[in-house]
């Protein structure tokens, strides 16, 4: 039976719980240039989980809001379609899980993820793709992922996705938030929802999505051959290395100032 995640935004005080657990569950490091909370917290290749301080408009009262962002984990992802090495997979659970041992670098499932959430190790050796896997082992035991079960807030509700579903309309009927649950619909429905009181697009959501399963578009597109895309990701390394490069000696020039 798959699962999901309902995210309260209304409910969320950015206390940081689901980033600390998630690295510890994941022994992923803290990095000073990757912040995981504040409001420049982004995703990163050490960051499966980040929570942004978001200031916004309620009327004309300005307000700040907390928003949680990980993998949506995407009913019918876009990734795993685009995929030719079977390295990303959707669980019959949910979640949406990457197999370092399968995966080839060609980073097609960065260019066919809507919501450019998988991230690449660039500085090292051997790099991976790296991306929230809802704690996948725990979720094949019956147990929460690790964000979930630490949040103080109640932010973060796990079950049954068509019971997330209810208890979101549920909580919409009763007022106070704005009447779309996001993920709902968005590139064919994700395993984690969202609920908030404030439009998504104030809030950095990408609204415009297709509510079209995604894989519709990206199989057609990116399994035409391997070698395109082993092809493609030796033009993205080449501009990651220039870019990288360029902005060394920007940063040499300016200490010399």
């Amino acid at each position: 039976m798959s699962k999901a995640v309902l995210v309260d935004i209304t409910r969320c005080v950015g206390c940081g719980s689901c980033v600390v657990a998630c690295k510890l569950w994941n022994k992923l490091q803290y990095r000073q240039d990757a912040p995981a909370t504040g409001s420049e917290a982004v995703l990163a290749a050490e960051n499966w989980t980040a929570v942004k301080k978001v200031e916004s408009k309620k009327g004309s009262e300005k307000v700040w809001r907390f928003v949680k962002e990980q993998c949506l984990h995407c009913d019918e992802p876009a990734c795993a379609s685009a995929c030719f090495s079977k390295a990303i997979k959707k669980t019959k659970e949910g979640p949406v899980v990457y197999d370092e041992k399968l995966c080839v670098g060609c980073r097609y499932c960065m260019l066919a993820c809507p919501f450019s959430i998988p991230k690449y190790e660039w500085d090292k050796t051997f790099p991976r793709v790296r991306k929230c896997q809802m704690c996948a082992g725990r979720v094949a035991k019956g147990e929460k992922p690790a964000c979930v079960e630490v949040c103080p807030a109640g932010a973060l509700t796990y079950g049954k996705h068509e019971e997330m579903i209810k208890a979101a309309k549920e909580r919409i009927s009763g007022g106070g938030y704005i009447n779309h649950i996001f993920g709902e619909k968005e590139a064919g429905g994700t395993s984690w929802l969202y609920l908030s009181d404030l439009p998504f697009e104030q809030l950095g959501f990408r609204t415009n999505v297709t509510t079209k399963p995604l894989p519709q578009y990206s199989e057609s597109i990116l399994r035409l051959t391997p070698a395109v895309g082993l092809g493609w990701g030796a033009v993205l390394t080449g501009l990651y290395v220039y870019n990288r490069r360029r902005n060394e000696i920007a940063r040499e020039e300016k200490e010399k100032r």
